[in-house]
């Protein structure tokens, strides 16, 4: 009988051991699995990343000849847009970009103001105040109401004159960089300086490269954040803007490369963006827009030779800062869930003359400011094109434009989307991503957005981003693209208010004209584009120009 009674006993205790053991681990199990669902998975970090004042087939993989390995290999494992648009300058486009808005909207129409001429561009008009106004809620703000930690390194350019239209005030947690449009890349000083958060610090390192501090700072800023949450991150170089300068190790590489001129540049980048698809085998090489370059007395080809090595050097460097980010990324188990984008923001830039501008006895030095490469070479760095920086036919509007997202469709990595779309079409992909809200709130009298996401497309959505039109002015140079057709007008036309038709799939090097043959289509698509004018704060540029001269007499 005691036997059995002590089975019987350490049966009952085993049982509800057992049963304890059990329950313990399936609330322990249902605990985690509830934790678990209750956690939402994060969200992708985004990086935006901008080059300033490069060419649309400078690149390696958009068929240019310059050393670009690591943005040539982001295109591989993403895609490439073939006619993705910007606003045709500086301010105008990173307006347009951070905001999702027409730049005259955001009071970006022309110009910001520059350092110490803080009213040069304010023309007293909504479109035309020469800062970011408070209509419009940037990228960093939409963001980081979204719970995104937001970062800016490199170029500002939306507002100068007072702190509250900083980087820091529009959004940004971080931010380390040149509120001006340009600076010397080994020694930026005032005005042109660079400032860290709201403060002006000064530059003593003898090995300070802009391109490179940059890049050191946005990796700064993303180790430091909370891995937890989120981040956005604006790279914005500004290579290859003038001043021409670049280190020696990476000039050298390009000694030789150029010194059989502007004609060969051309006529290899056309062969090869036609080998890779950029472009229709049937379009036609735009004509040439600079001097031959046998009739330049030998000293003069060897300058130029020299001023293009130094541009390629400058974009050869920022693409391996790029490449620095993306390892940085990769070794933080970040890379694959991040949205990472690469445009650049207008087209080659022709200031400086046809031979360049500046003092060439500062090539290779770290001294000056204005130093350029000139409209012979924006001719090649634009092939096939016509026009530059500043003009909206495609030579000034068109942008490469890489993304890699791995929630793409796979089988799209390594093609083009040849379906144009614009600036504003970044904000509105942001805010899907982010699942963001727009207006953030708290924010009042906002615009609202005129971009589309390009998420459908990336998907492998075959349909137009844009079926409606979208439009162009700058200095009053105008365009619209409508489906297939641009029409576009340039100021001061040898034929006075004379739009020009093209059809894009057929000829979208702008070199047959079909105005005279569709007067209807013109009448259409400019009325369009007077409509769009009225109801975006745009002026006709010789009012702008009356209120330019009356303010500098």
């Amino acid at each position: 009988m005691k036997l059995r009674y002590l089975i019987h006993v350490w049966s009952v205790l085993f049982a509800a051991i057992i049963t304890v053991s059990l329950s313990a681990s399936c609330t322990s199990s249902q605990g985690a699995g509830a934790t678990t669902a209750s956690k939402p998975a994060k969200r992708p970090n985004i990086v935006l990343i901008m080059s300033d004042d490069m060419g649309y087939s400078d690149l390696g993989c958009y068929g240019g000849e310059i050393n670009t390995p690591q943005l040539d290999k982001l295109a591989q494992e993403g895609v490439r847009f073939t006619q993705f648009y910007n606003a045709a300058r500086c301010c105008p486009t990173r307006a347009s970009l951070i905001s999702g808005l027409y730049p005259h909207d955001t009071g970006i129409g022309h110009m910001t103001n520059p350092p110490k001429a803080d009213q040069q561009h304010d023309y007293n008009l909504p479109g035309y105040r020469g800062f970011l106004n408070k209509e419009c809620a940037t990228m960093a703000e939409v963001l980081k109401g979204a719970g995104y930690q937001t970062y800016m390194s490199g170029k500002w350019h939306l507002g100068v004159q007072k702190q509250e239209l900083w980087p820091n005030q529009r959004g940004f947690d971080q931010f380390y960089g040149i509120l001006a449009g340009a600076t010397n890349y080994f020694k930026p000083v005032e005005p042109r300086q660079i400032y860290e958060q709201n403060e002006s610090i000064e530059v003593t390192d003898p090995e300070y490269y802009t391109t490179d501090a940059f890049t050191d700072k946005a990796i700064e800023f993303i180790n430091k954040g909370d891995e937890d949450k989120p981040f956005f991150l604006y790279l914005a170089y500004n290579a290859p803007h003038w001043p021409l300068q670049a280190p020696k190790e990476e000039i050298d590489k390009y000694r030789s490369t150029y010194k059989e001129g502007w004609e060969k540049v051309r006529e290899d980048r056309f062969a090869r963006m036609k080998a890779l698809g950029i472009l229709d085998a049937s379009w036609e090489l735009t004509e040439a827009d600079a001097p031959e370059w046998s009739s330049l007395p030998e000293e003069k080809r060897e300058e130029m030779a020299l001023r293009r090595a130094i541009y390629a050097a400058q974009v050869d460097r920022m693409d391996q800062n790029i490449g620095r980010l993306v390892k940085y990324l990769m070794d933080k188990n970040e890379l694959d869930n991040t949205l990472f984008v690469f445009l650049n923001d207008n087209g080659a830039c022709a200031e400086g003359g046809t031979l360049g501008g500046g003092n060439k006895d500062l090539l290779e030095t770290e001294e000056g400011l204005w130093l350029t490469y000139g409209q012979a070479w924006a001719n090649s760095s634009n092939t096939p094109f016509r026009r530059y920086k500043h003009w909206v036919h495609e030579g000034g509007i068109s942008s490469p434009l890489i993304i890699r997202w791995p929630g793409m469709a796979a089988q799209y990595q390594g093609k083009f989307i040849r379906e144009h779309s614009f600036l504003p079409d970044l904000m509105a992909t942001f805010i899907d991503v982010a699942q963001a809200d727009y207006p953030p709130k708290g924010m009042q009298n906002i615009k609202p957005l005129v971009g589309k996401s390009l998420i459908p497309v990336l998907k492998g959505k075959d349909e137009p981003v844009h079926t409606e039109p979208i439009f162009w002015e700058h200095e009053g140079n105008k365009a619209v693209r409508l489906g297939k057709y641009k029409l576009v007008m340039q100021w001061k036309d040898k034929k006075k208010n004379h739009w020009e038709l093209y059809d894009m799939e057929k000829d979208r090097t702008e070199t047959h004209d079909l105005s005279s043959q569709n007067p209807d289509k013109v009448k259409e698509m400019s009325d369009l584009w007077q409509q769009w004018a009225d109801n975006h704060q745009v002026k006709p540029w010789n009012e702008i120009q009356n209120i330019m001269s009356a303010k500098h007499k």
